[in-house]
C-alpha cells in the first residue's frame, strides 16, 4: 500500500516543500494539495518546487475541477511538470466544492467533468482533443503520461469513475463505506468493458497518531480532525438534496450524520478550528479518520488494504503535522 501526504497550500510555500521532502524521506510515495486558489496559494506553482526538491515523489491535486482553469491550461500545467521532472504527476479531479463555491460558481455537472477528464488526459499525453468545440493538441508533448483520478461519493459519480477514470479518490476511511463504494466503481468498470482492477483506489482522510489510547489523547485528536466531517458533509448535503434523506441509492451510513448541519462558512474550510463542524459526532470522526497509536492505525490500514485500497493519503491539517509524518515513517510505513 502506498502512503501519500495531503497539505493545504498555506504560506509560506517553503514550509510545504520542506514537509514534502520530509515525507519522501519517511517513505511516503505521493504528495497532494488542495486546489482552491482563493482560499490558498496557487498549487501548480508550488508543485514545481516540490518536484524540484524531491526525487521520487509523485505529486498531484486533491482535487482540481473542470472550471477554475480551462482544460488546455490544466493539461499544459501537468504536461509541463512532467516534461521538466519526468512523469511524476497525477490529476485528481472532481466537480468542484470550495474552489467553485467561494468564487460564487456552481460545481460542474458530471457530463462536463467527463468531457474535461477526457480532454485533459488526451492533451497532457500528446493527443488531440476537442475543447469547447475546437480541436487542439499540445505539439511539444513527448511521451507524456497523466493518470486522472476522480473524487466521488454519489451513485452517478461512482459510475463515471469506474467507466472512465484511472483512479478513484474516496475522502473518508470508513471500512463499510469504502467497501460499498469500491464495489460500485469496480462494477461500473466491468460494465464498461474495463479491467476493474486497473482502477487505482485511493482513500484520503486525516490521520492523527497519538502516544497512547487514553481518553484525553483521543479526545484531543478528535477535535483536531472534526473539521473533516464538515468537509465531507458538504458533499453529503448535495447528495441528500438530490436523492432525498432516505434513498436506496445512497447509504444511510453516509448521510445520517448531517441531520443537524446548519450551513457552512468556507473561510474555515479544512481548518482544525472550524466552528461549523460541531454537528459532527465523535462516532463519525472515529469512522472517517484514523486516530490512535500506530498499532491502531496499522489495523485500519490493513483492513482498508484488504478491501482493495492501493493508497492511503494522510490529510495533515492539525497541530501534529510533522510528528504524524515522522510517526508514519518510523512506525507505520515500514510495517505495511
Amino acid at each position: 500500500m502506498d502512503i501519500g501526504l495531503v497539505l493545504q497550500t498555506d504560506p509560506p510555500a517553503r514550509l510545504l516543500v520542506e514537509r514534502m521532502q520530509r515525507a519522501e524521506a519517511a517513505g511516503f510515495t505521493h504528495g497532494w494539495t488542495f486546489d482552491s486558489c482563493v482560499l490558498w496559494q496557487e498549487p501548480f506553482v508550488i508543485y514545481s518546487q516540490i518536484l524540484g526538491h524531491t526525487e521520487r515523489l509523485t505529486v498531484g491535486s486533491m482535487v482540481t475541477n473542470p472550471s477554475t482553469r480551462t482544460w488546455e491550461v490544466t493539461a499544459s500545467l501537468f504536461a509541463t511538470l512532467n516534461d521538466m521532472f519526468g512523469n511524476r504527476t497525477v490529476c485528481g479531479i472532481g466537480r468542484g466544492d470550495s474552489a467553485m463555491r467561494v468564487a460564487g460558481r456552481r460545481p460542474a455537472t458530471l457530463a462536463r467533468l467527463s468531457e474535461a477528464m477526457h480532454a485533459i488526459k488526451e492533451l497532457a499525453e500528446g493527443r488531440s482533443a476537442v475543447v469547447d468545440g475546437t480541436e487542439m493538441r499540445l505539439p511539444w508533448v513527448k511521451d507524456g503520461a497523466l493518470p486522472v483520478w476522480m473524487g466521488a461519493y454519489g451513485p452517478k459519480a461512482l459510475e463515471l469513475t469506474g467507466r472512465q477514470a484511472d483512479g478513484f479518490i474516496l475522502q473518508l476511511a470508513d471500512p463499510y463505506l469504502t467497501e460499498y463504494m469500491i464495489k460500485a466503481v469496480r462494477s461500473a468498470a466491468t460494465a464498461a468493458g474495463r479491467d476493474p482492477d486497473s482502477v487505482r483506489i485511493c482513500v484520503a482522510a486525516p490521520a492523527y497518531v497519538t502516544a497512547d489510547d487514553s481518553p484525553a489523547a483521543l479526545a484531543h485528536a478528535r477535535e483536531q480532525c472534526r473539521w473533516f466531517g464538515g468537509m465531507v458533509g458538504n458533499h453529503v448535503a448535495d447528495l441528500v438534496t438530490h436523492y432525498g434523506e432516505h434513498s436506496d441509492l445512497v447509504p444511510e451510513a453516509l448521510t445520517a450524520y448531517i441531520k443537524d448541519r446548519h450551513g457552512y462558512d468556507y473561510s474555515h474550510h479544512g481548518r482544525a478550528d472550524n466552528p461549523d463542524t460541531t454537528f459532527v459526532p465523535d462516532e463519525i470522526v472515529d469512522r472517517f479518520c484514523l486516530i490512535g497509536p500506530p498499532a491502531v492505525q496499522l489495523e485500519r490500514l490493513a483492513q482498508l488494504r484488504s478491501l482493495g485500497v492501493d493508497q492511503f493519503a494522510v490529510y495533515a491539517m492539525h497541530d501534529a503535522i510533522d510528528s504524524t509524518i515522522d510517526s508514519y515513517g518510523a512506525e507505520v510505513i515500514p510495517r505495511l
